[in-house]
């Protein structure tokens, strides 16, 4: 489903409503049929004109928490046998190397291939002495 049939879909109750209450104000207050027209379809149309604001919050894939580690360098704090401690952006975290790396001592440089509950799966970059930011 698009961002834009998202939209639409979470737009359909509104319209309907839209719809029932002009209906209801032409037979309680006399509203003529073109009133009730030209009202509902400006109803309408802000929905669209609001679109390119909004369609942000209606997409989808968007990385939040720990998805956003993914890709990420980070610096081993304690021997990853396969699992342990790595630094990034600060800060620590639980970690597992990757399926083919036996060892990560620390000081290596990794990088962040997934994320699965709180845990990092990691993979080696080299294996040099550099230290966390």
């Amino acid at each position: 489903m698009t961002t834009l049939q998202r939209y639409l879909l979470f737009q359909v109750p509104g319209w309907t409503l839209g719809a029932v209450l002009l209906f209801g104000f032409r037979e309680w207050i006399g509203l003529p049929l073109w009133g009730s027209v030209l009202v509902y379809s400006l109803y309408v149309v802000k929905d669209f004109a609001l679109y390119p604001f909004l369609r942000g919050a209606y997409q989808t894939g968007t990385r939040t928490g720990i998805e956003r580690l993914v890709g990420e360098k980070a610096i081993v704090k304690t021997p990853l046998r396969p699992e342990g401690y790595v630094r990034v952006r600060g800060e620590l975290w639980r970690a597992r190397l990757a399926v083919g790396d036996a060892e990560a001592p620390p000081g290596t440089r990794v990088r962040v291939d997934s994320a699965r509950g709180m845990v990092l799966t990691v993979s080696v970059e080299d294996q040099g002495g550099a230290e966390a930011r």
